[in-house]
């Protein structure tokens, strides 16, 4: 019989999709979310995971980026895979080169357009909206040195209308987010599902 297979969080906000994910795996017997790491010590991620029961921990930048803490941490743990949901920072090259096609990230728009450095979050659906995209969505992608440039595992598009507002392609990518993240990371851990 598999051993349970482990993913570790990394986010930096709210955590709606760290909740949707922990929720979607909580009744599977073969994969649990073990803890979430977070860079900020007042995200709102650090509530639910308490409401929720999974550990959250809370990590300032040397640690992540000047010495091997969180490595250190990673290895301990024995990811499966380690799921960015809304973590900003950049991965460092000694994560990167210790965890290959483990580190899966989430993207708010259909890579390679709106991705690098600075294009995260609201930006990225005011620049959709700004060049008058019919069509949005989600990219999937494993993580490597460059900021979204690893390569795709999965998108799911939506259309978008001429009116909607920066806010309203927000609400769509979520909903997208929401049904198509986790059972993705499924897929990833347990292929023959």
């Amino acid at each position: 019989m598999n051993s349970m297979k482990r993913i570790i969080i990394l986010a930096s906000g709210s955590g709606s999709n760290v909740e949707n994910i922990i929720n979607h795996f909580r009744t599977n017997a073969y994969i649990e979310v073990a803890a979430v790491l977070t860079n900020k010590n007042t995200a709102p991620v650090i509530e639910r995971c308490k409401r929720l029961k999974v550990p959250a921990i809370y990590f300032n930048k040397s640690a992540f980026i000047d010495s091997n803490v969180i490595l250190d941490f990673l290895n301990s743990q024995e990811p499966d895979l380690i799921v960015l949901a809304g973590f900003l920072w950049k991965i460092p090259e000694n994560l990167v080169a210790s965890f290959p096609n483990k580190i899966v990230n989430i993207h708010p728009a259909l890579l390679p357009k709106y991705g690098g450095k600075g294009m995260y979050g609201s930006k990225v659906h005011e620049a959709v909206k700004e060049n008058g995209e019919t069509e949005t969505g989600i990219t999937i992608h494993f993580v490597n040195e460059n900021y979204d440039e690893g390569a795709i595992i999965y998108q799911a598009k939506t259309n978008l209308l001429p009116n909607d507002t920066p806010e309203q392609i927000a609400e769509k990518v979520h909903a997208l987010e929401y049904e198509h993240f986790p059972k993705v990371l499924e897929k990833l851990l347990l292929p023959n599902g």
